[in-house]
């Protein structure tokens, strides 16, 4: 007798499921009792052609107009019971998303980190490296796209992946005779051999606004702008979108025929030191103010402060 551990997809295609019957009867007088074996009966074991594909992303994948090499992710698993090449293919064009992107390359991880690493992984070339699976085993697989440049904030776009069984598809049941991983015939599962599922884009588009205001308050009280006035400006600046401006950064030229009130800086109302290696964000160079606003969410204001005086 023969055993294999049990997978997912049940015992390994090309195992012998062997089977001898036994017949016992009393023998002559004073004899132990005789055992007869039947004849062996072995049953093959027949590969079954199953196949998942789930999307390995967790969400939306945020992205840009015009971006290039922007990826979706995937896992496709083997879920028959035989070793099994896959054909892999990408829809990027699927109906009832609001824009289409241009598909660039199938990548298949080599590495097996799950991330894309150019240069790393694999190419995918239909019939050429076709990712080969052992029962329950899988492959990450990444989409790579190019964002169409029209592409407005908030739109999606529905990316497919496909697998199908090279051995063969179609209704479940559906028999490849001799076919089989170990000799038997290949036999369609639950999932026709093939499987698909889909990864989604979400631009994320992000624009900056910067205004800039000025008030002055002269010696006299008034706002005449005369030598000895102090000018005070205001710079308020705004991101539209949905999306996020990362390493966001305000400066200014200190005018000519002015000089800069030192400690003046403000963020938000917070007062600012003038020193560039400190905590907080604001800085002077002795020719222009600074202010790093790092990553600034869409919808969101940061106002900066500083003073001059007149010469």
């Amino acid at each position: 007798m023969t055993s294999t551990s049990a997978l997912a997809a049940g015992t390994v295609a090309g195992t012998d499921i062997i089977n001898v019957a036994q017949a016992t009867y009393d023998g002559p007088p004073g004899d132990p009792p005789v055992t007869i074996d039947s004849n062996t009966v072995t049953i093959k074991v027949d590969e079954l052609l199953d196949v998942t594909v789930v999307s390995s992303d967790p969400g939306d994948v945020a992205t840009s107009p015009g971006a290039a090499a922007q990826v979706t992710t995937y896992q496709v698993t083997n879920t028959g019971n035989g070793s099994e090449a896959f054909t892999l293919s990408a829809d990027t064009t699927k109906p009832g998303d609001e824009f289409d992107t241009t598909f660039e390359q199938i990548i298949l991880d080599t590495n097996g980190n799950g991330i894309y690493d150019p240069g790393v992984d694999t190419i995918y070339t239909p019939g050429t490296n076709d990712p080969v699976l052992a029962p329950d085993e899988s492959v990450t697989v990444f989409i790579l796209s190019t964002i169409p440049a029209a592409a407005s904030d908030g739109d999606r776009a529905e990316i497919e992946l496909s697998a199908v069984a090279n051995t063969g598809s179609g209704t479940p049941g559906d028999i490849f005779a001799g076919q089989g991983d170990g000799g038997g015939d290949a036999v369609v599962g639950s999932t026709g051999a093939s499987d698909e599922d889909s990864g989604f884009f979400v631009i994320q588009s992000a624009e900056v606004t910067l205004v800039k205001s000025a008030t002055i308050l002269d010696p006299f009280g008034g706002t005449t702008a005369v030598p000895g006035s102090v000018i005070s400006y205001q710079l308020v600046t705004t991101v539209a979108g949905s999306g996020s401006m990362t390493n966001l950064a305000i400066s200014d030229d200190i005018p000519d025929d002015t000089t800069y009130i030192a400690e003046s800086i403000t963020l938000e109302g917070a007062a600012q030191t003038d020193n560039a290696g400190d905590a907080d964000a604001g800085s002077f160079d002795g020719s222009a103010i600074a202010v790093a606003l790092g990553t600034v969410p869409g919808g969101q204001t940061r106002t900066i402060t500083f003073q001059v005086i007149i010469d």
